[in-house]
């Protein structure tokens, strides 16, 4: 799998600036159901600002596929028809989750715990969100769509393999997760800011 290597520091995507700015709830606001915003959260609390409302698109664009090519670790959610949730991390180097195309990627999934909650969540529904990281940039990507499991010769047929910096008797790829993209978008840097979660020092007392 061709990757994308390098120290600099990972390009913030489209729309991850801090995105905070509201438009105050205000007389006259549109009536309930009349705009893709409108929602009781929103009606108590504020809309969202011109660029969160327009950084939502259904497909990777130039940034977000810069980024994706760079991040060796994603977390994976997904539920099962009744709801019950389930997070799972996946890592590889910089590049282990292939860009088909500006509507799919390709998760290659190696041998795990035997458990396969996600597996059989995705049976029971298809849907999938996808959180992107690079070590050292405050900076994501979020992804949302619907998944296809594919067979380990389909994997095979558009990369070369699992690409790990690490392997044990159970680095094996089982199949992987074809993910047909809904909605992608950089996300704001403020949750890890708030964090300091890439500072290697160990952290503060509280009220210091």
């Amino acid at each position: 799998m061709t990757t994308k290597t390098g120290t600099e520091p990972a390009p913030a995507p489209a729309g991850a600036e801090c995105d905070v700015a509201l438009e105050a709830p205000a007389a006259g606001a549109p009536a309930a159901g009349s705009d893709a915003f409108d929602n009781r959260f929103t009606r108590q609390f504020g809309q969202p600002g011109e660029r969160p409302r327009k950084k939502v698109v259904p497909y990777l664009d130039a940034h977000v596929q810069e980024f994706i090519s760079r991040a060796p670790f994603l977390v994976m959610s997904t539920s099962n028809a009744a709801g019950r949730c389930d997070a799972s991390p996946k890592g590889g180097r910089p590049g282990f989750v292939a860009i088909l195309d500006e509507r799919h990627l390709l998760v290659p999934d190696v041998a795990g715990n035997r458990l396969f909650q996600s597996y059989l969540n995705m049976t029971e529904n298809p849907n999938v969100g996808l959180l992107f990281m690079i070590p050292g940039s405050d900076s994501t990507v979020r992804v949302n769509g619907r998944v296809r499991l594919i067979d380990r010769d389909e994997v095979l047929r558009h990369v070369d393999g699992l690409s790990v910096y690490w392997k044990d008797d159970n680095t094996v790829l089982l199949q992987g997760v074809l993910v047909e993209v809904e909605e992608a978008y950089g996300h704001c840097p403020r949750a890890f800011r708030f964090a300091d979660l890439w500072n290697p020092q160990p952290p503060a007392a509280a009220g210091r």
